[in-house]
């Protein structure tokens, strides 16, 4: 689609479909942002410009605490979700261990994000850890099972469980309480990725019974470069960095006021209104995932079927393959006819691999190549999903054809995180 524009025809807006990746900054919070840019002061510096600066702080924090079912004083504030994660994998593990060295197994799920993963791997590496990834069924949901057994059979050795909120790649609601119910009766701490959850599905904190959650400004109308791990005061949490000793010791560094602020009115925004937006992406993702099994009916969803919104997958989720198709094709066919989406999987070196959630799901390699993630947001409208649907099958069509003239797919490293540790 073509729009006049004075100095010629230009494309039209794209259809951004990667909500999931970051998602824009909300009138609000872009308010909140600029006008404290305006100001200066160091929050913990104790003059005036200090203190007013430290106001602004506590009242985000406040404001968090009061949307995400937690105490202010178990916001910790961080410069975004990979280092919440890491605080909470690293952190809880020499936390537990420097009280008891047997604790060293990390368990966390097949499917986790690498900003969890990838530090457990590290501390295996580097800090004597031993990993065990959790097994999941066709849908991405943990083995529950294959946890109790660990548990029985390991309980004084494991030092933390993370399994995350809700997947980011396929959308998938994990079982959270039912990992803290599990792990409760042996002192067992769990963290959990919530970074895709908050204000699409119900999160409190205090109910969930974990000991620390993760939270990212720039997934539900924050900024980038901002976050929060929200720990329990008695979280064995040791520091991961070391300087000023802000953030109750637990996370040194200066703390960036207007960037909180924002944060603290885009997680107010999106918890507030959280129940409007959720049927509203529902009601798209539904659209979307009818008309893409319409126009190419051998497209395969990934994650649970999207009839039980809330309790199995996110709202504004959906992920399909297309077999036959590679997903980088399909990507930059898409992208060329306005229509930006994610193949959700990790590409290491230059070299594309298929995702290590949909190989963990049972995916076979040659179809997990095929993947494509679509992930909706406030500002998504009835014409980005038609848009879509409009340039999708000669995309697929292509993609095929050239797969089939470059011949069959070399095989791809296998990503670390897909396999057994």
């Amino acid at each position: 689609m073509i729009v006049t524009h004075p100095s010629g025809p230009v494309p039209a807006a794209a259809a951004y479909l990667d909500h999931a990746a970051t998602t824009p900054l909300s009138a609000a919070a872009r308010e909140a942002f600029v006008d404290e840019l305006s100001r200066t002061g160091n929050p913990s510096s104790l003059h005036a410009a200090g203190r007013a600066a430290r106001r602004t702080v506590e009242e985000a924090r406040e404001s968090i605490a009061a949307a995400l079912g937690a105490r202010p004083s178990e916001v910790v504030f961080t410069a975004g979700g990979t280092e919440a994660d890491n605080l909470a994998i690293k952190g809880l593990f020499w936390g537990r261990r420097t009280t008891d060295p047997r604790r060293l197994r990390i368990v966390v799920s097949a499917v986790e994000h690498h900003a969890v993963l990838d530090p457990a791997f590290w501390m295996a590496e580097h800090a004597g850890a031993e990993i065990v990834l959790l097994p999941v069924d066709g849908e991405g949901r943990v083995d529950l099972a294959a946890l109790r057994a660990e548990i029985a059979e390991h309980a004084d050795e494991i030092a933390l469980i993370s399994v995350m909120w809700a997947n980011n790649e396929v959308g998938t609601l994990q079982p959270v309480q039912e990992v803290v119910q599990l792990a409760r009766p042996h002192g067992i701490p769990v963290h959990s990725d919530a970074v895709q959850a908050v204000g699409q599905v119900p999160v409190d904190f205090a109910a969930s019974g974990l000991d620390a959650m993760t939270v990212s400004g720039h997934k539900l109308g924050g900024p980038v470069g901002v976050g929060a791990l929200v720990a329990r005061r008695d979280a064995p949490l040791t520091p991961v960095l070391h300087g000023g000793g802000q953030e109750r010791g637990v996370r040194s560094g200066t703390l960036d006021a207007p960037a909180i602020r924002a944060f603290g009115v885009a997680v107010a925004e999106a918890v507030a209104r959280r129940e409007e937006r959720a049927a509203h992406l529902a009601a798209l993702r539904d659209e979307l995932v009818a008309g893409v099994r319409e126009r190419v009916p051998d497209a395969l969803l990934s994650g649970p079927e999207p009839a039980d919104h809330d309790a199995a997958r996110l709202p504004g989720n959906a992920h399909f393959t297309f077999p036959g198709a590679e997903g980088d094709s399909l990507l930059y066919l898409l992208d060329s006819s306005g229509v930006q989406a994610s193949t959700g999987s990790a590409c290491q070196a230059g070299v594309p691999q298929p995702s290590h959630v949909l190989l963990a799901m049972g995916v076979p390699e040659q179809d997990a190549r095929g993947a494509l993630r679509f992930t909706l947001g406030v500002t998504s409208t009835p014409d980005d999903v038609a848009r879509l649907l409009d340039a999708l099958p000669p995309a697929v069509e292509r993609a095929r054809a050239a797969g089939l003239a470059s011949g069959p797919s070399r095989t791809a490293v296998p990503s670390r995180a897909g396999g057994a540790a």
